[in-house]
């Protein structure tokens, strides 16, 4: 698959789902051609102790060279998708008539927590006829596997780690440490037989033949 030239839509449900998921690969593709917008649905401000918590979003963006202009933040209620999960799915159809992604990225399959899921299965709705690629947050998920590896080097890693590191919030937490970053991106790259990879569960693939 080439994502050269092509629109990209990162689609997750809160603040750090993205960089989780697929920083590694943003940062690539940031540094490219290709058109990339990201999206996170819920600014998590809800909890008192969340407060910074969109400023690191946008700072850990920076790292990974999307533009700000590019990230857009909003007010979906976190632990209530399941509730709002009509208006997320309107949300998202705009967002398909706007944007008109090539390809979209977002929460796994194998995702158990209640707001990841229903970005998913709505994101498979909203996008029909786009290609749908599921990136793992590993603390939530259960039983994820990737069948689609996209190689990224040693600068590319780097950038993720740094972005993690913005989250000046979850410095605790274990799923942000760089130990586990790179184990999970050296994990990915053992699988497609490269140093490092970023991997993704398939959720649709939608091709079509070109001359070459």
């Amino acid at each position: 698959m080439i994502f050269g030239g092509r629109k990209l839509l990162f689609l997750g449900a809160h603040p750090d789902d993205i960089e989780l998921g697929s920083g590694a690969l943003l940062a690539r593709v940031a540094a490219s051609s290709t058109d990339v917008l990201c999206v996170t649905l819920s600014d998590n401000q809800k909890n008192p102790a969340l407060r910074g918590l969109v400023e690191q979003h946008r700072r850990s963006m920076d790292v990974l060279g999307v533009p700000r202009d590019r990230v857009v933040v909003r007010e979906f209620e976190t632990r209530n998708f399941p509730r709002d999960r009509q208006q997320i799915l309107e949300y998202l159809y705009e967002l398909h008539q706007q944007a008109r992604p090539d390809v979209v990225f977002t929460h796994s399959a194998a995702d158990m927590h209640q707001d990841h899921n229903v970005v998913t299965q709505e994101a498979l709705r909203a996008f029909r006829g786009t290609t749908v690629l599921g990136f793992d947050v590993v603390r939530s998920s259960h039983g994820f596997f990737p069948h689609f590896l996209v190689e990224v080097g040693e600068a590319e890693v780097e950038k993720k780690v740094r972005a993690l590191a913005e989250y000046s919030t979850y410095r605790e937490k274990y799923y942000f440490g760089a130990a586990l970053t790179r184990a999970t991106l050296a994990r990915n790259g053992a699988l497609a037989e490269r140093a490092y990879a970023e991997g993704f569960d398939i959720l649709r693939i939608v091709a079509s033949f070109a001359a070459v």
